[in-house]
This record gives structure tokens, C-alpha cells and sequence, in this order.
């Protein structure tokens, strides 16, 4: 018995596979350290991304900074 595959029934199979294995690399990456900011304001504080930057810590790469915007008397429901 011979079984032959088409070429959009193999690419869909392989693009299968990729994306499972995409999502197996994912799940092993270790969680990165959140650094959250809460704000009563619309800055995202170059000054503050600038020193930890400085220090080492990259957005992304080695930390995950979140800035949280809102009133005033939200902030502490936000935290």
C-alpha cells in the first residue's frame, strides 16, 4: 500500500510541529522578574528604565517591566 501526501497537507503538518515545539521552548524559559509602576500619570519615567538599564536590567531580556496608569485613588485596588 503506498500512501502519498500532498505538499499542503505536508507543509501544514510540519508548521504543526513547529509551532508545538515553539510553544514546549516557551513553557522551559524561566519566568523573569516583574517590576511593576504604578502611576497616577502618563509617563513611562525614562529616568527610571535609563538606571535600571544601567544597572543591567533590560525590558524584556532579564526583567519585565509593567507601568500601571490610573487615578489616584485607584492605585491601591491597581496594587
Amino acid at each position: 500500500m503506498t500512501v502519498t501526501i500532498g505538499r499542503r497537507e505536508l507543509l501544514a503538518a510540519l508548521g504543526g510541529a513547529a509551532a508545538a515545539w515553539l510553544l514546549a521552548v516557551r513553557a522551559q524559559q524561566p519566568a523573569l522578574p516583574v517590576v511593576g509602576v504604578l502611576s497616577g500619570g502618563s509617563s513611562d519615567y525614562p529616568a527610571f528604565t535609563r538606571g535600571l538599564a544601567e544597572s543591567g536590567y533590560e525590558n524584556g531580556r532579564n526583567v519585565r517591566i509593567e507601568f500601571v496608569r490610573g487615578r489616584y485613588d485607584q492605585l491601591r485596588a491597581m496594587a
